[in-house]
This record gives C-alpha cells, structure tokens and sequence, in this order.
C-alpha cells in the first residue's frame, strides 16, 4: 500500500552567494523526497529561498531531513526554516492583471494607498519585483482581480495615481501582453521635445499666434485640420532650406533611443505618426532606422513654401487610419499594436491600438488613454511593456552603448 505524502516547505534566507542552492540540493538528493516548487528573490544581495517538497511522512517529517538541511545551510552562513506545508495546488492559475507603478520617488505612503486600494477591491497581489531604478522607480504586482473588479480597480487607481503624484498602469495579464509587435509615436512633444510648426513659425515671426493655435487644438478645443491649415498659412514664403534647418535642429525626447533601440531588438516594428511635415521628420526616422512614417507635405513651389499642404491631412481620423494601414502591411492585428501620444489629435489612434499610451498628455487624451505617463522619459514605455532596466542595460553593455546620465532632483 502507497503511503500518502506531505508536503514541508523548506525557506532559506541571508546574504546571497554562489553555491547556497546546490548546498541544499545537494543534501535533498539523499533523501526520498519529490520537487514541487523553487520560489527565489534577491533583494540588495539579501536571498529569500523557498522550496516545496514532499515525501512519506517519516522522511518529510523526519529528523534526518531537519538534521542534514540544517546543518548544510548553516555551514554557508545562512538561515532556514523547516515547516509542513497544506496540500496545495502547485501551480495555480494564473495572475489577471498587472499593475506598474512608477515614480520619482516612489513613496512608502503612495504604495501603501496602492495595496489598500486593491485590497480594498478584492484583489489579492501574486508577486511584486522591480522593473527599474532609473529614470524613475518601478514596480510590477501581478494580482488576481475578482470578476468585474477590473474596471474599477483601473478607476480608482487612476485616482491614487493622482493624489499620489505617480503612474500607475493596470493592464490585463495575458499573453497579449507578452504579444505586442508594433508600435508607432506621435512625434510632437512625444518623440521629440516641441512642436515642429512653432519651430518653422518663429522663422516666420510668427511663432506665438502659431503656439496659441496648437495649444488650443492638442486640447481638442479647434478641429486639427483646420487649425494645422491656419498655422501652415503662417509659414507662405519662407525658403524650403528652413526644412532642412529645423530638422537638425530637433531634439529628441529623454529617452528615446534607448526605446526604439530595445523594442527593435525585441522585433518590434516601429513608426511615427505625425500631424507635422514629412520633410522634416523623415531624416529622423532614417537615423532611428523607423519602418514606417505618416505625417503631412508641406507645398513647396520655387523653393519656397506655399503655406499650403499636399494631400489628404493626417488628422485624428488620420492617424487611426495610419496605424491599421502599418498593421495590416506586417500582418499585425490590431490587439498586438501600441500607439503613444500626446494631444487630442491622437484619441483616435490611441482608442485603435491594443494599447494607447498617454505620454505627458492633455486631459482629453488621458481620460480615453488604457494608461498614462507623466514623467519626462519616454523609455518609461518599455516598462509599462513588461521590459526591465536590467535587461535594457544587459543588452546595451553587449553593444557597447550603455551609459546613464545624472538627472538633477525634481
């Protein structure tokens, strides 16, 4: 007759160091007992080690086990805790949701009104690690939301993110997560830091009409097309080498080739999505080796500008379009699709894409976005998906670009 087994939970903890798991192994390998699970986190070089196993009663239960697992981790100058262990599912289901939160700093406090919230909801948190410790501070929870608590759960802490002065994303746990393989950027105040027709404008004097008129248009208060031919109107004859002369002239934003450099490593196919001018944003998408490009055509007639653009204009029905004509050119669906913007002009894109990302946005962006930064780093992208500083920095090192810049205090 088979004995029935128990389980006993073996936890190990102190400074980490090589050799501490094959010292234990090594003497679980003399006696009887079964593999369940191997959980392990290291936290600034402190190791929490936790094994589940099982065996017949006189070996998991017995003095020997104790004895010999005992002595062989306190001989590496660790503890451990022996302790039987419910008979439990090993592997249970899976967590629903994901939430990051993101800060500069990322306050005891705020965390806690974090945890409070959700636990307040129902939610139970299946695991926390870190996801980066520069630019900003994040942390990932995977947790398990009751049914029909999701909408909620994202309600309320959109509300802490507010209050607590850091972003929060929640977003469902699933394979589509992990399943992301386009992604396209407005270009205005997201991958780049300004607006390409205020810059063309003060070479036009004209540069504070034109910069009221965009405020008032990214807030959603004038429709885009009409606003963009108002403020092109400014821009009648100006030499065409004014193109060439803004476009070296763009600064791109914090963090903005450490992300397109990471998502092409990971596959990902890259674009802009522009209510500016082709003219001036393509040389850019060449040296960030983009593979697709939407914006507007300045008239050019005897190297002049017209004030007058070529074509359909890339409104915010516009933009929508772009992106599902660069998905379906890839084969891409739609859920597997990533847009970031900032202005009103991207409510249509962002709505489209299996993930729209409101990047140090306008409130009529924020309230559609499924989530919403507000640091000044665009890299802070890559953690909402699911990608670590680490890993950023690991594959860097190996192409000889790492490096980090000292960011002042806030």
């Amino acid at each position: 007759m088979t004995k029935h087994k128990v389980s006993v939970l073996i936890t190990v903890t102190g400074v980490d160091q090589p050799g501490v798991t094959s010292a234990l192994f090594e003497v679980l390998s003399q006696h009887q007992v079964e593999l369940l699970n191997v959980e392990q986190v290291v936290i600034r070089g402190r190791l929490t080690l936790g094994v589940l196993v099982s065996g017949s009663p006189d070996v998991a239960n017995g003095a020997a086990l104790r004895s010999d697992v005992t002595e062989a981790i306190h001989r590496v100058g660790l503890d451990v805790s022996i302790e039987p262990s419910d008979d439990v599912p090993v592997i249970g289901e899976p967590s629903t949701h994901t939430i990051v939160v993101l800060g500069r700093p990322i306050t005891a406090a705020a965390f806690g009104v974090v945890a409070r919230e959700a636990a307040g909801l129902g939610v139970n948190i299946d695991f926390i690690r870190g996801v980066s410790d520069y630019p900003v501070t994040g942390l990932e929870l995977r947790v398990s939301v009751p049914r029909g608590v999701g909408g909620e759960l994202r309600t309320v802490l959109a509300r802490v993110a507010a209050e607590q002065g850091v972003d929060i994303a929640v977003e469902n746990y699933s394979l589509e997560r992990r399943a992301k393989r386009l992604i396209v950027f407005d270009v205005d105040s997201t991958l780049i830091q300004g607006e390409v027709i205020e810059m063309l404008a003060d070479r036009a004097g004209a540069g504070e009409k034109v910069a009221a008129i965009t405020e008032a248009a990214m807030r959603g208060e004038l429709d885009f097309a009409e606003s963009l031919h108002a403020r092109v109107a400014t821009l009648a004859g100006l030499p065409a080498s004014v193109l060439d002369d803004v476009a070296e002239q763009l600064e791109l934003t914090a963090g903005a080739r450490t992300t397109i450099r990471t998502l092409r490593r990971l596959g990902f196919h890259c674009g802009v999505v522009s209510g500016g001018f082709r003219q001036v944003i393509e040389p850019l998408a060449h040296e960030l080796m983009l593979d697709f490009v939407a914006a507007n055509e300045l008239e050019i007639v005897d190297d002049r500008l017209t004030g007058r653009v070529v074509g359909q204009v890339v409104d915010r029905a516009g933009k929508a379009k772009a992106l599902r004509d660069f998905a379906q050119a890839v084969g891409v669906p739609m859920e597997q699709t990533v847009a970031v913007g900032d202005g009103a002009n991207d409510i249509d894109m962002l709505a489209a894409a299996g993930l729209g990302v409101a990047f140090n946005a306008k409130p009529a962006l924020r309230e559609v976005a499924d989530t919403s930064l507000s640091h000044p780093y665009l890299d802070t992208v890559l953690f909402i998906l699911g990608i670590t500083r680490a890993e950023i920095e690991a594959a860097d090192a190996v192409d000889g670009v790492l490096r980090r810049v000292e960011i002042p205090p806030e």
